[in-house]
């Protein structure tokens, strides 16, 4: 079981070093279809960049997306039950806050991580005038839901 998590742990690791070598040099946008524009809320926008099953990985799905956020937009407190989840902001400000963690505001070139069915207390952009632009990075069980409300 040590291993598992380990190795799972290893995964994330180098897949947001990838995605954000990629971001920064400007190379992702080469491997994204014109039509992985995804539906969310008003205010937000959501870009599948990336989705890979990894078959060597406990059949383990990698998924690369970025979301856009208008000033003041944020989600109601939520969890990823199945997702390693690793977040890198690219422009603006983001406002989280992870289970029993600090809320903490975040800049360009700043990460975060969430680990499986942590609750993600508060996810907004706290600016009242500038967007926000960040690259999620998960690695996901597909037989758990994606995402859940928090209770």
């Amino acid at each position: 079981m040590k291993v598992r998590s380990i190795l799972s742990h290893v995964t994330v690791a180098a897949t947001a070093c990838l995605a954000t070598l990629f971001v920064a040099t400007g190379q992702l946008r080469s491997l994204v279809p014109t039509q992985a524009q995804a539906q969310a809320p008003t205010g937000q926008r959501t870009t599948d960049l990336f989705k890979q099953e990894m078959s060597d990985v406990m059949g383990r799905h990698l998924t690369v997306r970025l979301t856009e956020r208008d000033p003041g937009n944020g989600s109601a407190a939520h969890r990823h039950p199945g997702s390693h989840t690793v977040g890198y902001i690219l422009e603006g400000t983001y406002e989280v806050k992870i289970d029993d963690g600090p809320a903490r505001t975040l800049k360009a070139g700043e990460v975060f991580y969430e680990y499986p069915n942590a609750l993600h207390a508060i996810s907004r952009n706290p600016s009242t005038t500038e967007k926000l632009k960040y690259l999620i990075i998960q690695v996901s069980d597909p037989s758990k839901p994606a995402t859940v409300p928090a209770q």
